[in-house]
C-alpha cells in the first residue's frame, strides 16, 4: 500500500534499528542494497536514499512516506506533511544543530563581528543564504560536499554545518558563534497520499509503532511488592509517567506496585526502594510505549 523511503548513510543504522524495535524489520539482499521490503501488508516497498533527496521525492509523489531530518525539509523547501518527530540522530537521542562556526584564531564570538564578503562553505546553501539575508550581511556561499570544516581558513572564512556533539568542530579548531536550526528526524508524507483515508490510516499505524519504540528507549518497568505500612514511603520515592499502578495482593496486608522509570536512574532507584520497604523488586525491559 505505502511506498516508503528511508535515509541512506549516517542515519541508516539508527533508522533500521528503530524499525527493528518497532517490529517492522527491513529485509535487504545486502547491507549495500538500496531497496528492500517489510513483511507487512501496509508497506508495498522500501527504498533507501540520501536524506537530502527524500523531501523532494516525497513531495513529488514518488514515495508516500519518508524519514529525513528537519534540516533537509527546510533546505529543500519541499511541500510535505509532517506526521511525527522521532527524537534520534546518528549517535544520540539529541537533535542535531545547524551552526555557524569560525576558526578560533579569527577571534570572532558573534555574527555581528563578521566582515562583509565573508566566504562560507556549507552543504545547506539555501538555509545559509536566507540566514545571512536576515542578518543583513553580504556573504559568498560555496556549496560543500563533505569535510566542510577542512576548508577553513585556507579556502573559506566560516562554515555552516551540522553538529551533534561538537567534537569534530573542536578538533579542527572551530568555535560555534550562532545556531541556525535544531533538527530532529521526522516522518513525512506526500500531501495527496496523506489525504487518502486508507493510506493515512496505514501511515498512522506505522507512526504509532515507531513512536512507541523510540519512546520506550531508555526506559524500563519496575515491579515490586510492599507491606501496607511501607506503601506511602515507597510511593513517595517512586517516579511514574502519570501515577504508579497499585494493586492489593491476595494476602492481606501487602500491595503490588509497578511503574515505568528512566533506565539511567534505576541503579540509584532500586536501593532507595529497598530502603523504603519494597521487596521482590523486578526490572523489566519495555519494547514500546504507546500513549
Amino acid at each position: 500500500m505505502l511506498k516508503l523511503v528511508l535515509p541512506k548513510g549516517s542515519l541508516e543504522p539508527a533508522t533500521l534499528a528503530l524499525f527493528d524495535a518497532a517490529d517492522l524489520p527491513v529485509k535487504r539482499g545486502s547491507d549495500r542494497a538500496y531497496h528492500g521490503s517489510i513483511d507487512d501488508p501496509r508497506v508495498e516497498r522500501v527504498s533507501l536514499l540520501r536524506p537530502q533527496e527524500i523531501p523532494r521525492y516525497v513531495a513529488e509523489g514518488f514515495f508516500d512516506l519518508g524519514i529525513t531530518g528537519r534540516d533537509w525539509i527546510e533546505e529543500t523547501g519541499a511541500q510535505v506533511t509532517a506526521l511525527a518527530e522521532l527524537p534520534y540522530s546518528k549517535r544520540t537521542a539529541n537533535p542535531v544543530r545547524l551552526v555557524l562556526a569560525v576558526h578560533r584564531d579569527l577571534g570572532v564570538t558573534d555574527p555581528g563581528q563578521l566582515p562583509p564578503g565573508l566566504r562560507v562553505s556549507t552543504e545547506f546553501p539555501n538555509l545559509t543564504g536566507r540566514y545571512f539575508e536576515r542578518l543583513g550581511l553580504e556573504a559568498r556561499i560555496f556549496p560543500s560536499h563533505g569535510a566542510t570544516e577542512a576548508k577553513v581558513p585556507e579556502i573559506v572564512d566560516a562554515i555552516v554545518d551540522l553538529t551533534e556533539t561538537g567534537s569534530t568542530l573542536r578538533r579542527n579548531g572551530m568555535v560555534v558563534i550562532a545556531e541556525l536550526l535544531r533538527s530532529y528526524t521526522e516522518v513525512i508524507a506526500n500531501p495527496a497520499a496523506a489525504a487518502d483515508p486508507e493510506r493515512r490510516q496505514a501511515m498512522e499505524d506505522l507512526v504509532t509503532l515507531l513512536v512507541g519504540a523510540v519512546t520506550a528507549r531508555g526506559r524500563c518497568l519496575i515491579k515490586l511488592n510492599v507491606a501496607d505500612q511501607d506503601l506511602e514511603r515507597v510511593l513517595a520515592v517512586l517516579p511514574a509517567m502519570k501515577a504508579p499502578t497499585v494493586n492489593e495482593l491476595a494476602d492481606s496486608g501487602y500491595h503490588a506496585v509497578e511503574t515505568v522509570v528512566d533506565k539511567s536512574s534505576v541503579n540509584r532507584l532500586i536501593p532507595t526502594l529497598k530502603a523504603a520497604g519494597a521487596f521482590d523488586i523486578l526490572e523489566l525491559p519495555i519494547a514500546k510505549i504507546v500513549a
